[in-house]
């Protein structure tokens, strides 16, 4: 259809308009206030569900209409110039707040010299009327001339349509840049190609990002473009249809790629609405007064902004399908063509041409069903570089053919099993079987989480995306290239009996959700059901269903307890309850968080997993009666920081007294790296002075965060003072270790942070300095001490969790436990801090977990006497002061 079927040209009365101008020598208000009527009336429309199309190309029309008139007001003296739409307006599409993209072109630089002023005084007046315009001014040689040199200007001149002028210089400069000329087609698509693989790389290659760019993500509008691009400049036509004349596309898969555009068109027309800026983001506040806007509903499964979120990341995967299948014909078009055809027959059904493999007639996958498993374990058994697009294509064709008794067929199954056994390629073919729909088709399961986003900042990545990403994880801890990341992981990964297994534990461990209810129980039904059917005996079942049933219990149990206590690790390893399932659980475990979201990988959290994994492997070989000795564990710790000191020429005799009774927790919860750190320190500025030490918690070559240790005095309320001082840093706590000194009375205090940037800030010296500096005033000056109250950062804005306080006593080791649930703001554990001060409640250790927008912080204290709170009062007056001030302050 041609984009004239879609104009409505009532929208504006333009030869009006011109008898309006000729009576009036102010036209700037007639210009704005014509724009302002369209645009109402294009809103309006919008807003009535009129078909996207016809408000873009209305738009297009309008602004055209609008521009020729302009154009026409100015004299342009000596020689040919004129008017040139390019870029997307030259394509013509125009979304509300969309860049207005124009080429005044004149065929001499003497023309540019005579018409300064004209041109002067037409850019002025375009921005007096508030037109978003980007311009440039140009010859057709000085076209030709950058060109030549610039991708992004040859790209923006081959969209060009003229609008006023001498159309003989569009020809000039059309002509000029012909691929005969420069800019050949191979070198045209290797460079779009590269340019596309860049691009993607920026959002790690999924389409599935949190708050994903429609234009520029993957499967976004540029995808698109790409195509059209890449087609205009071999087959010289500019329209999308004509790849269905050229063979490149079926009409079906056209109609696919239309709507997808029409869908993403939708979604940005409203961006630029709700916005009025040309923000192509769907931001967090967005997503929300989008779902609104499109009417979407919720239930008890899903919220309505999560339904529009899986319409928009299954659009864009199919978009993203779309891409992938039409940029390897055009390889095998442009590229291919050039090389000589190496043929290498591997069976019956399919060979190998060039790298690539294909199927060897049309009726392959008609003929034997079972070949739609068998493509992806050849693959993975050849590691071949891809699949050939006319394959590609016949798969798409033929996925109808899995039906549940291809799902019962013994072959396919065993196709399945065979893949995720290989040696090579798992991740790889299971990626592609996603992409290619055949991964939803043989699992109906997971073609269900297609798309299903969770409206957090936990979770970055859909569910589908979140699941392969887990996979390809533990396929990276089988490379010594990842030791010094994942240590224990690369290691643990190659002890594993069946590797198989952890892989259909990473496939099933989010199944599901999205259905309401328990995720890990529906999960585990789920992967029962997957394992009776693949054959697995049932020691590998139940591997398997626990796995998936508790993938959650080591992070959670090492980031909301206490591990120095041996009773956590006793309860801990009985729940696991063997060495195998605890190797399985820890490599899945590192893997689920690496995929759920990177930050949330550092070497704080590496380390807590660390010391829950190893002294629960100390427990399970010592039986179910065993407890771990804490006195060995003291003594185990001091011989290794001694030995550590030694190297620095610190004798046994200088280290114990410089330790001085500081208290069993302190040698139970700290590592001995960390107290010779700390020993070295105290003895180079002298025993019982304040101390500030600041050091990475990590190797550089990874994220982490930064480790603040704070010797001074202790005093009451010393961690609201310290919590109030670094929120008014910036600095975000993370983790904290409480102890004081039982015999000098002085704070161990360690505090692990992170920037406002979520970073470390371990290679800013100058501010460390700061830190230090101010740290130390608070110390020493407690009065100076204010909570700052500083801004909420944007996308936490548009999160409400609800706050939730427990209370309970810990009579055992003579505590109060109070846990807070809450959002995560700045200056949180500052204000907590400060009501505790208020009711004279003493910290004893604290365990800070933020996940995304949520905080679950867990705080052991005692009374005024350092005992446990048993006043019954004081407990409801302390649990109603905090949930009543921490929601109000969200």
């Amino acid at each position: 259809m041609s984009p004239k079927q879609f104009v409505d040209n009532t929208v504006f009365d333009a030869e009006a308009f011109k008898s309006d101008l000729l009576k009036t020598d102010r036209p700037i208000p007639l210009y704005k206030d014509a724009i302002k009527r369209v645009n109402s009336t294009l809103n309006e429309r919008f807003l009535a569900n009129e078909d996207i199309r016809n408000l873009v190309f209305t738009r297009v029309w309008f602004i055209d209409t609008l521009l020729q008139i302009a154009w026409s007001q100015y004299p342009w003296n000596s020689g040919k110039s004129s008017l040139i739409a390019v870029g997307g307006y030259g394509r013509g599409e125009l979304l509300p707040k969309s860049d207005i993209d124009l080429l005044l072109l004149f065929e001499s630089e003497s023309c540019i010299d005579a018409n300064v002023e004209s041109i002067q005084d037409f850019l002025t007046f375009l921005w007096d009327i508030n037109l978003e315009v980007g311009h440039s001014v140009r010859t057709p040689k000085a076209c030709f001339d950058e060109a030549k040199e610039d991708l992004t200007i040859v790209t923006n001149l081959m969209e060009n349509r003229l609008l006023a002028g001498e159309s003989s210089l569009l020809a000039e400069i059309s002509d000029s840049l012909n691929a005969n000329k420069i800019w050949d087609t191979t070198s045209f698509y290797k460079s779009k190609i590269n340019e596309q693989k860049n691009r993607h790389h920026k959002f790690n290659e999924v389409e599935y990002n949190l708050e994903p760019n429609v234009k520029s993500s993957p499967g976004g509008l540029r995808d698109i473009q790409t195509i059209g691009w890449v087609a205009k400049r071999h087959f010289g036509d500019s329209e999308l249809h004509s790849l269905v004349d050229h063979g490149f596309l079926t009409n079906s898969e056209y109609q696919t790629l239309i709507r997808g555009q029409l869908f993403l068109w939708r979604i940005r027309y409203a961006l630029h609405m709700l916005t009025n800026r040309e923000e192509d983001r769907i931001l967090f506040d967005l997503q929300v007064q989008l779902a609104d806007m499109f009417g979407y509903l919720e239930d008890d499964s899903k919220l309505a902004v999560e339904r529009l979120m899986q319409d928009y990341y299954r659009n864009v995967f199919r978009l993203r399908e779309l891409n992938d299948m039409l940029l390897q014909h055009f390889d095998e078009e442009i590229l291919g063509k050039e090389l000589p055809q190496e043929i290498i027959t591997i069976n019956q059904r399919f060979q190998v041409r060039n790298g690539y493999i294909e199927a060897i007639d049309k009726k392959v996958f008609e003929r034997t069903p079972s070949a739609l498993m068998e493509v992806f374990v050849l693959m993975a058994q050849h590691e071949l570089m891809g699949m050939r697009s006319s394959t590609i294509r016949m798969i798409h064709q033929s996925r109808h053919l899995i039906d549940g008794h291809f799902r019962q067929d013994l072959r396919n199954i065993m196709y399945f099993m065979e893949l995720l056994r290989s040696p090579e390629g798992v991740s790889h073919n299971l990626e592609r079987m996603s992409r290619y729909g055949i991964l939803a088709r043989y699992l109906p399961e997971y073609g269900h989480v297609i798309g299903q986003m969770q409206y957090d900042l936990l979770h970055i990545y859909t569910v589908d995306a979140h699941t392969l990403l887990t996979i390809r994880n533990l396929r990276k801890f089988r490379h010594a290239s990842n030791t010094k990341e994942f240590p224990i992981a690369t290691k643990v990964i190659h002890q594993l009996p069946k590797v198989e297994l952890i892989y259909i534990a990473a496939l099933y461990h989010d199944i599901g959700k999205g259905r309401g209810g328990d995720h890990s129980s529906l999960g585990a039904g789920d992967a029962r059901l997957f394992c009776q059917r693949h054959r697995l005996n049932s020691w590998e079942t139940d591997l398997v269903v626990w796995l998936v049933e508790n993938h959650l219990l080591m992070s959670t149990t090492s980031q909301r307890k206490d591990l120095s206590d041996p009773h956590v690790i006793k309860d801990f390893s009985e729940q696991v309850g063997d060495l195998l399932r605890l190797n399985y659980l820890y490599v899945l475990t590192v893997a689920d968080i690496y995929a759920t979201n990177p930050a949330l990988w550092n070497s704080w959290r590496a380390s807590l997993l660390k010391q829950l994994f190893v002294e629960s492997q100390r427990q399970l070989r010592g039986g179910s009666e065993y407890i771990i000795n804490k006195a060995e564990r003291i003594e185990e710790t001091k011989d290794k920081a001694i030995a550590l000191l030694a190297q620095d020429g610190f004798s046994s005799e200088e280290v114990l007294k410089l330790w001085d009774n500081p208290g069993d927790d302190y040698f139970l919860r700290e590592s001995a790296e960390n107290i010779a750190w700390h020993t070295k320190a105290i003895a180079n500025t002298g025993p019982n002075i304040p101390l500030i030490l600041i050091q990475e918690t990590h190797d550089k070559s990874f994220e982490g965060a930064t480790q603040i240790f704070v010797y001074g005095p202790d005093r009451p309320h010393l961690f609201a003072d310290i919590a109030a001082t670094l929120g008014s840093l910036g600095l975000s706590i993370h983790d904290a270790r409480i102890m004081t000194s039982s015999s000098s009375n002085f704070s161990l205090d360690t505090f692990i942070v992170l920037g406002d940037d979520g970073q470390s800030i371990g290679d800013d010296p100058d501010f460390i300095r700061t830190v230090q500096h101010t740290l130390l005033t608070a110390l020493n000056e407690p009065e100076t001490v204010q909570v700052v109250k500083r801004r909420v950062p944007r996308q936490l804005k548009h999160f409400k969790v609800p706050t939730q306080v427990t209370i309970s006593n810990d009579l055992a080791h003579q505590r109060t436990v109070l846990d807070v649930t809450t959002a995560d703001r700045p200056s949180l554990l500052a204000k907590i801090g400060d009501i505790f001060k208020k009711h004279d409640i003493r910290i004893q250790s604290a365990r800070i977990s933020t996940l995304g927008e949520r905080v679950e912080d867990i705080f052991f204290v005692v009374d005024k006497d350092n005992q446990p709170i048993k006043d019954l009062e004081l407990c409801q007056t302390l649990q109603s002061e905090l949930e009543t001030r921490l929601t109000e302050d969200q």
